[in-house]
């Protein structure tokens, strides 16, 4: 069995493995997990919550509207003196009044304060969008990292499933030698020893490839058992470009513009403290109805009915410099969100500039790499034939074989590292494309 029926016959029993297995694409995968995930699914429910408080009745501009009543009752020994001198007194006098009506209850100016907590409450539920959007990249980031890994462990498994079979191949040839006398006891013993470790290594990955099948489960908040198998190719965007990057992350990073959405909300704050400068200016109505009954007196029942309304203002005309106090901080707090996007920015670029130049040497590895692939196998192909026939020894063999498998291993990786590189890229500029 030469070196390519060998890669034949590995690839034909991992396919039958899988088969009938899910095939999991990234696509679906992303799709599960904006669906399922619980972070996810949370940042929703709170963006849903700011929406619905978008409206004017939060902001304080519609009237109040309420039924009030209310029922006095009193059992009291009462004595009175009257104007002409005489005395009245009685025990266990009952008085009873009941009022009942409906009140509306209206501020018709503040000091622009209402139209400020509208705005402000706009401004909330824009927040709400942008860290729902990056609750998103940071979970859809992490099924895309957890997903490409998988890709990189199921190589890791189909290399290591190759050398196995060339390691089984090579117990044989030796135990063949070593019954026509050509080889000694020790060949076979390191012959079955290498083997053995090669077997060790693959139980270990295929450990951790079940362990990181359970991990992107989780992720997409879904049965930790579904069975699946994911792509067998990990494709790098090679075109990304630095000062594109760069425009992209000061306009749609969601982390910046939601440290721009705050400095907002802080003007607008500031302007609600503001307005306590200006009078309250408010109107009230109502209508009621009216009836009392007493046990002594001139009037022992009386029933009234009618509507009534009002206009009233309020001004604080000291408040012991709280006024002045409370917008000083409001200023503070106000700078204070212009230093904290200035400060964003600048360490997003920063992280984006050194990510870069990451993506750019991992880039250059993948080529690398896979010459070094190219070239292993070649080797590994020459060396395996020498050894069938008995030319080299085992040690050359050994190193041979251990330089492919580890070739394959560092192949794999460098595009690994080169899509985890390119994945933190697009997270920073606000857009994962699939």
């Amino acid at each position: 069995m030469n070196y390519y029926r060998i890669i034949f016959f590995v690839v034909f029993i991992v396919g039958c493995n899988v088969r009938g297995q899910e095939v999991l694409s990234l696509q679906e995968a992303v799709k599960i997990a904006i669906e399922n995930n619980y972070s996810i699914i949370t940042a929703s429910n709170n963006l849903a919550i700011d929406s619905i408080g978008v409206s004017p009745g939060y902001a304080g501009m519609l009237p109040t509207l309420e039924a009030r009543i209310t029922d006095n009752n009193s059992v009291q020994n009462l004595s009175q003196t009257r104007s002409d001198g005489s005395q009245v007194e009685q025990d266990n006098a009952k008085n009873n009044s009941l009022n009942y009506g409906v009140a509306m209850d209206w501020t018709l100016f503040d000091g622009l304060r209402m139209f400020a907590n509208l705005e402000q409450l706009k401004q909330n539920q824009n927040l709400g969008e942008v860290e729902l959007k990056q609750v998103i990249l940071t979970k859809v980031g992490e099924v895309m990292i957890t997903y490409y890994d998988l890709v990189q462990q199921q190589q890791q498994l189909t290399a290591l499933d190759s050398t196995i079979l060339i390691s089984k191949q090579r117990v044989e040839l030796a135990q063949n030698r070593f019954t026509i006398g050509k080889a000694s006891k020790l060949e076979v013993l390191n012959a079955q020893v290498d083997l053995n470790t090669d077997q060790t290594l693959m139980q270990r990955q295929r450990e951790l490839y079940a362990n990181t099948k359970i991990q992107l489960n989780e992720q997409l908040a879904r049965n930790l058992k579904t069975a699946f198998v994911v792509a067998t190719e990990i494709n790098v965007d090679e075109s990304l470009l630095l000062p594109e990057l760069e425009a992209d992350v000061i306009s749609n990073n969601p982390q910046l513009n939601a440290e721009r959405i705050n400095k907002r909300i802080n003007e607008l704050e500031l302007k609600q403290v503001r307005a306590a400068r200006y009078p309250t200016v408010f109107a009230t109505t109502g209508y009621n109805f009216g009836r009392s009954e007493s046990s002594l007196g001139f009037t022992t029942s009386a029933n009234s009915r009618g509507f009534n309304y009002g206009f009233g203002a309020t001004l604080n005309l000291f408040d012991g410099f709280n006024q002045n106090r409370n917008e000083k901080i409001g200023r503070l707090e106000l700078e204070n969100a212009e230093i904290a996007i200035a400060q964003q920015q600048q360490e997003l670029l920063s992280i984006l500039s050194t990510t870069y130049q990451t993506y750019l040497t991992n880039i250059s590895l993948i080529e690398l790499e896979e010459s070094n692939e190219a070239i292993a196998k070649e080797n590994l192909d020459i060396t395996v034939e020498k050894y069938r026939i008995g030319i080299i020894p085992t040690l050359e063999f050994r190193t041979a074989q251990l330089n492919y498998i580890n070739a394959k291993v560092r192949f794999s990786n460098a595009k690994f590292q080169a899509k985890l590189s390119e994945i933190i890229l697009r997270q920073l500029s606000g857009d994962l494309a699939i």
